[in-house]
């Protein structure tokens, strides 16, 4: 019974961040239709909030793709997507001034983003062989009498789940960062800041749903684990 609910919990929350991945394009699209009344750039917002706070070791460049922007910390290169980069619209605006929040917090050392940039090579490894072995723990099972690579397998994946958890205080910080200087710095006027929070609360909702799934995976991989222990 409890495996069901735990099989059925990651197909809802899967439904769920589907459903948040469609909702962040949706309004993205909305508020990159609505200029902001200032005209500056979403490369403008960005290199001018690096300079109101003191950081001149961070470049700013255009990137392929759609929503792919991010700030790599590794080699201080702010990335804005070309929906972003040249658009000087209200979503623009805010997904530029969000990603400035990382590098703000980098600057700051702000401790989440420390917490995850440490982890971050033990989640790449661990992430990349955690199902496999788990798989294979559970077909040879029967064989050597013992799920133990399973459950080491379903154990690694701790750390995709901790990654994902420490990812909430980032993203949600980033964005009160970005909403406040926006604000502070008179990029854009009130109405265009309740705009950009909801480009920002829609993406930040699809990272609630990353963290939920990620949950709800670790507990499911552990539960078929331990049934085949005692099935063996």
């Amino acid at each position: 019974m409890r495996f069901m609910l735990l099989y059925y919990g990651v197909i809802l929350v899967a439904i769920l961040a589907l459903f948040f991945q469609a909702n962040v394009t949706s309004t993205f699209g909305k508020y990159s239709k609505i200029r902001s009344s200032r005209g500056y750039t979403g490369a403008d917002v960005a290199r001018m909030l690096l300079s109101q706070n003191g950081i001149t070791d961070v470049s700013v460049q255009p990137i392929r793709g759609n929503l792919t922007d991010h700030y790599n910390p590794v080699n201080k290169t702010l990335n804005l997507s070309e929906s972003v980069y040249n658009s000087t619209s209200v979503a623009a605006l805010g997904v530029a001034a969000h990603e400035t929040g990382h590098a703000v917090q980098h600057a700051k050392g702000y401790v989440p983003l420390l917490m995850r940039s440490a982890i971050f090579p033990a989640v790449s490894f661990s992430g990349k062989i955690a199902m496999p072995l788990f798989i294979v723990g559970i077909l040879l099972a029967n064989f050597i009498n013992s799920p133990i690579l399973a459950l080491i397998g379903a154990w690694l994946y701790v750390f995709v789940v901790i990654f994902q958890i420490i990812t909430l205080p980032v993203e949600f910080n980033a964005s009160a960062r970005a909403l406040t200087m926006l604000r502070d710095y008179n990029f854009l006027d009130e109405t265009e800041v309740r705009g950009a929070r909801k480009v920002l609360s829609a993406a930040a909702m699809t990272y609630v749903a990353a963290a939920a799934a990620s949950i709800l995976q670790f507990l499911r991989l552990l539960a078929i684990a331990n049934s085949s222990r005692r099935n063996n």
